[in-house]
């Protein structure tokens, strides 16, 4: 087992790593959409938000070496599913013809009320 960990995605607000490498699988924890220099949330709505949070799991898949098309498995939590349109837009400009499997669920409330949180796997 590795920890992975980089500096241009958002230190860990508690305790546990940015991601695992596990044999020959990543394990990326979900990522908020903090902005890593500031660790304050990016300004704008949920197609910020997601913006940011997919640009903080890409940097962390940078670390390890991959990229979003080593993922194999996605899940999205969101505050709105009325948001689940303008999220999948976003989504989908990351990914490409890249498609993974997913979840995604609507959740009660999510770390510093942002709007979404998104965590991966991905293999080597």
């Amino acid at each position: 087992m590795q920890i992975i960990h980089t500096d241009k995605a958002p230190k860990a607000i508690g305790p546990y790593s940015q991601a695992v490498k596990a044999n020959n699988m990543l394990f990326v924890s979900g990522q908020v959409p903090f902005v890593p220099e500031t660790m304050e949330i990016v300004e704008g709505g949920v197609k910020e938000q997601t913006t940011q949070s997919l640009k903080n799991v890409e940097a962390i898949l940078k670390e390890a070496g991959l990229d979003f098309t080593n993922v194999v498995k996605t899940t999205v939590f969101i505050k709105d599913m009325n948001e689940f349109a303008d999220i999948n837009e976003v989504y989908s400009e990351f990914f490409k013809d890249h498609k993974p499997a997913r979840a995604c669920v609507e959740v009660a409330r999510l770390p510093k009320d942002v709007r979404v949180e998104i965590e991966v796997i991905a293999v080597f």
